[in-house]
């Protein structure tokens, strides 16, 4: 088997189906996701151990095949002869190897294309601070970061460095200069491309994914010292993220990270895709605005009360996940069902449908 043809072959089923995500595992069939569905391709024959291996040395460098063997896990990119690209993860199960790959548009989507709301517009304005999409895998944060760093692209002169594990979204440098650093490929890891980026001369900074203490609290630092930093958190909302951020920190140091933070937060986003009653998905946010009254919340540990501000905070251009929710109900775009499903609380939305 060619296996060059054969993904090719899988690339177009992809295509076609407006497929999100393929999985490809010993012993079945390759399976895509739709619409939030996964989906097997009854079609196509169970998979072996060498069909597993040829499509490894296939998507993989030599160096990251090698990698991936001895350490039984790995993040990787990989773009077809027909600039179709894919963010993948290598990892086994019980024994038995799997690839989950997720297709990265090559057209980077504006905030409009993405229905996502006009305001985050005015964080790519700001000249620093620190803003962060969070929400469960799969969810589109990175697609979200990447419509925001699109904009100041096209519309600042400013450098970005984009810092990722794997490059996901590739940029074109338009009235902005562009570097993008892969971890393993071009720096060592995500604190030791951080450290550097204070002597690169960098006004904006995208991280793909806050990964332990020492990358969180750089990029805090880097918030405070004239940089715009913009990252993601698998958090489920704005408070819990806060928390995330201040419990990484020994003890001894959390009072410090709060006056840091409150500092340096610009905003958090939190996001769910969620499924359209008439096809496709639906974005539905919460929106954290880093006011005066957040700052003193953070900086005086009241962190529970910040749900609170939210609700109370639309004409400031905050948004409540709930009221975000009712709202896709309303306009009948989602079932009151998959509604209560992605609240945190279902008692506040109840009264709001």
């Amino acid at each position: 088997m060619s296996y060059k043809e054969e993904f090719a072959e899988l690339v177009s089923i992809i295509m076609k189906e407006g497929a999100s995500d393929l999985h490809l595992a010993e012993g079945r069939s390759p399976v895509i996701r739709v619409s939030g569905v996964l989906l097997p391709l009854l079609k196509k024959q169970p998979l072996s151990r060498e069909d597993l291996v040829g499509f490894v040395s296939e998507l993989l460098s030599k160096e990251n095949k090698e990698l991936f063997l001895t350490t039984r896990e790995i993040d990787f990119s990989y773009a077809s002869h027909d600039d179709v690209r894919f963010r993948g993860n290598g990892f086994f199960q019980q024994g038995r190897m799997r690839l989950a790959l997720r297709l990265i548009p090559k057209k980077i989507r504006t905030i409009e294309e993405l229905n996502l709301p006009q305001v985050l517009k005015t964080f790519t304005m700001r000249p620093q601070g620190f803003f962060l999409a969070v929400g469960p895998v799969g969810h589109g944060k990175t697609t979200t970061l990447a419509a925001m760093i699109e904009l100041i692209n096209e519309t600042r002169a400013e450098h970005i460095i984009t810092i990722e594990d794997p490059i996901e979204y590739v940029f074109e440098p338009k009235k902005s200069l562009i570097d993008q650093r892969e971890v393993r490929l071009d720096t060592a890891d995500f604190p030791t491309a951080l450290r550097s980026m204070f002597r690169q001369d960098v006004n904006v900074v995208m991280i793909g994914e806050m990964r332990g203490l020492e990358t969180i609290s750089t990029a805090v630092t880097a918030a405070e010292t004239g940089h715009l930093i913009f990252s993601t958190l698998h958090t489920n909302n704005a408070a819990q993220t806060i928390t995330r951020i201040i419990d990484s920190f020994p003890a001894e140091q959390q009072d410090q990270i709060r006056v840091q933070l409150a500092g340096s937060l610009a905003g958090i986003f939190s996001q769910r895709l969620i499924p359209r009653i008439s096809g496709g998905l639906v974005p539905t946010f919460e929106l954290l605005i880093a006011n005066s009254a957040v700052s003193n919340l953070i900086r005086e540990n009241r962190i529970h009360e910040i749900n609170t501000v939210i609700e109370t905070g639309s004409e400031q251009g905050m948004i409540d996940m709930n009221h975000s929710l009712a709202e896709l109900v309303r306009a009948g775009e989602i079932t009151v069902e998959n509604a209560y499903l992605h609240s945190q609380s279902p008692k506040v939305l109840e009264r709001l449908i």
